[in-house]
Order: C-alpha cells, then structure tokens, then sequence
C-alpha cells in the first residue's frame, strides 16, 4: 500500500435549519398564537484517531467532506433534528493545520482523541420565540447560521520509539526484517526504502519497542533533497535514534554528515539519546580492525551483522534500557 504523509482537504459543516412560522389551530381556540420551532443545529466535521488507520491515502481519492444540515422548525413547537456530525478516521499522529492561515489546529496522538475541524451552524428560532406583549403575532423566524468551512493540511508523523538513521543503502531495511516481523523491500541498490516501515521488536521480559525505518538521507536533507522531509519529519517522535553505519562505506564521513543534517533541521533531534552501530561487518575480512570513529556521543558503538546475527542482542539489550531510564 503506498504511504502517503501529507494531504490537503475541504471540510463544511452542515447550515443551521431555518426556524419556522406556525401558527396554533385548533377548533374552538381562536387566534392560538405562533408556535413555531428552532430549526436544529448542523452537523459538524470531526476527525478522530483510530488505530487501525495506519496512512491517509484515502485522502488522496476524497478531498472534500460535508456533513448534513439541521432540519427545518415546525409547528406545535417542534424543534427540527441535528444534522449528523461527519467523523473522519485519520491515523495517530495526525497533526491538523488550516491550510490558508498555518495555524496548528491540533495534534491527534491518542486512540479516539476528536478534534473538531468544522462546527456545524445553529439552528434558527422559530416565530415563537419573537411573541411579545407588542407583538403577539409574530411572522418572523430566523433562517439558521451557515456552518464553518475550512480548507485542511493534514501531516502524518510516525509513532514510533526508535527511529533508524542512516544513509540509502546502510542496511536499515535488513535490520528492521532481523529484529522484527516486519517485511520491508530489501535491495541491494540506494533508496529501496520510498516509504517509512514500521516493525515491533521484542525487547525480551515481555517488553517490546516500536522501530520505525524512514527513507534514507542524503547531504542536504535538512532543505529538503532527495527524501530529506520526509525523513526527518518521522524522527521527531521517537525516543531513541539508531545511527546506522556501512563499516565498508566511510563510517566516520556519514556519521559527521548525518550529525550535521539533524542539527541543521533543528536540535530536538540532536538531544535524543542516540546508539551507533556499525553494519555489515561480515564483509570485513579476518583479522580486519573496525573503523575508529571519532568525536562520537553515543549510549552505545555496537558492531552488528544482520547476516551472521552478531550485536543484535546487544542491541535489543541497549534499545531497553534507554527507553526504560527514558520512562
């Protein structure tokens, strides 16, 4: 399924119901006064989280909602119906800005948090409600407030508790397939990684962690080259950062390069704890020394092979006892 992170939409709620002009008839009760009813609200545009909404690609087909207007007063003092509120299913961690103004309407992080984007317009009064003692018999009634509308920019950011940083081709993709059940598309060639994948990996003691693996970076993400947005936009809510390293592919130059990108995008990223391995150290021949690595500030340096299986405990190990101090 393609993941899709950033969409526009149309929300309208729905128009008030206009208020009604009645008047009481029955035999033997003359002039029986108005008696007109409220129209009823509108229905309002409402987005929630949901679990089981993992991109908002659906979006893509649909771009405008609108939810049903309030029903007409009528006589006898009969309020007209609500309008049904339209809920719209969007992904945890779904951040809502109005597209024309920026600003940040809300960030939908918990399972069933709502957020109403559009609110549906009051209903009218009916003539009921302008009888007075000057005016007994009143022809007037309200027509019912037109509903909210607004254009939407909806931004996807990952879940996520560890978030794996590396360039294309750094071996992110095998080692989220090693740790976990996930199955993303694994080649031997740079960005075989288009999308963000997720993976559960088992921490041991009945502990899990959720790791995400985004798009590889590139010098000059951090304004946007190559996948460079999209990238850093899903480490923003992780909690540990993974620094992935090709012990055969200038470790120390990535390294220093993917440090830079982070800073430039902002220093959140930067102020997480950060574990780097160095990948693929199968392919280094016997007897072969790693890489020094200089200048580095990390929780962890492990050496790790997806191949041969080496370091991946030890990273299991390091990953719970960070997220378990960062509790």
């Amino acid at each position: 399924m393609p993941f899709v992170d950033q969409v526009r939409i149309e929300v309208a709620a729905g128009h008030g119901g206009p208020g009604c002009v009645s008047f009481r008839r029955e035999p033997y009760v003359p002039k029986g006064g108005p008696d007109g009813g409220d129209g009823g609200r509108g229905g309002s545009i409402v987005l929630r989280a949901a679990g089981n909404v993992q991109t908002l690609l659906d979006f893509r087909y649909r771009r405008k909602y609108k939810a049903r207007p309030g029903r007409p007063g009528e006589g006898q003092r009969r309020n007209g119906a609500s309008g049904k509120d339209l809920v719209i299913e969007v992904p945890r961690g779904t951040l809502v800005y109005d597209d024309e103004t920026g600003e940040l309407l809300g960030d939908l992080v918990e399972e069933g948090q709502t957020l109403v984007v559009a609110a549906g317009g009051k209903g009218g009064r009916g003539n009921v409600r302008f009888a007075s003692p000057t005016n007994r018999a009143p022809r007037q009634a309200d027509r019912g407030m037109p509903g909210e509308e607004r254009r939407l920019r909806l931004e996807l950011k990952l879940l996520a508790d560890v978030g794996l940083v590396g360039f294309p081709n750094a071996g992110k993709s095998t080692l989220l397939s090693v740790l976990s059940s996930a199955r993303p598309k694994v080649a031997d060639y740079p960005f075989t990684t288009l999308v963000p994948n997720l993976g559960i990996v088992d921490l041991g003691g009945y502990r899990s962690c959720t790791m995400a693996d985004v798009p590889g970076l590139i010098e000059g993400a951090s304004e946007g080259k190559g996948l460079g947005h999209a990238f850093l936009r899903h480490l923003e809510r992780t909690r540990v950062l993974v620094f992935l390293l090709d012990v055969a592919d200038r470790p120390q130059e990535h390294l220093d390069t993917l440090l830079s990108e982070l800073s430039r995008y902002g220093t959140t990223l930067l102020s997480l704890p950060r574990i780097v391995c160095l990948s693929k150290i199968d392919l280094l021949a016997d007897g072969e020394a790693l890489p020094e690595l200089k200048g580095v500030e990390a929780e962890e340096i492990i050496p790790l092979s997806a191949v041969t299986g080496r370091g991946m405990d030890l990273l299991r190990r390091a990953l719970g006892r960070i997220l378990a101090e960062a509790e």
